[in-house]
């Protein structure tokens, strides 16, 4: 899925739908994200030296597992962050990198539901977390 098509699944717009690309292969969502030098959120974070906020990978990661969630969700519902939980930052994430995530969907019940997902840069681990959504009808 390119942008466009994330777009009929993801509410976010504009500067806030940060994947730039998503597919699922068997029951597992895969995401990538180039980081270029212009990015909002590396405006001041940190000067001669930029590095990728964790909550902007942690949304990174949510924004993946919402193409798993395509596939269950009835009608036009929002998904919203419930929780985070085990949230790992190993290496930092710079400009020029491209974030690759691999989520997968732990549990649901009703309109939650539980994942976990990975984001890797050249194959090495930069953060890792499990989190919860809830599937809201607007």
């Amino acid at each position: 899925m390119n942008q466009e098509e994330l777009k009929k699944i993801l509410p976010h717009r504009d500067n806030m739908l940060l994947i730039d690309e998503a597919e699922l292969r068997d029951g597992v969502a895969y995401g990538k994200k180039t980081i270029r030098p212009d990015e909002w959120f590396l405006q001041g974070h940190f000067p001669g030296n930029p590095v990728v906020p964790g909550v902007i990978l942690c949304e990174i990661l949510g924004q993946s597992t919402c193409v798993l969630l395509s596939e269950t969700a009835e009608g036009n519902a929002t998904p919203y962050f419930t929780g985070l939980d085990k949230v790992r930052f190993k290496n930092s994430v710079h400009p020029g990198d491209v974030l690759e995530t691999e989520c997968t969907l732990l549990k649901h019940k009703g309109p939650f539901y539980w994942a976990s997902g990975k984001g890797f840069v050249n194959g090495k681990l930069c953060v890792s977390a499990e989190f919860s959504f809830a599937l809201i009808k607007e």
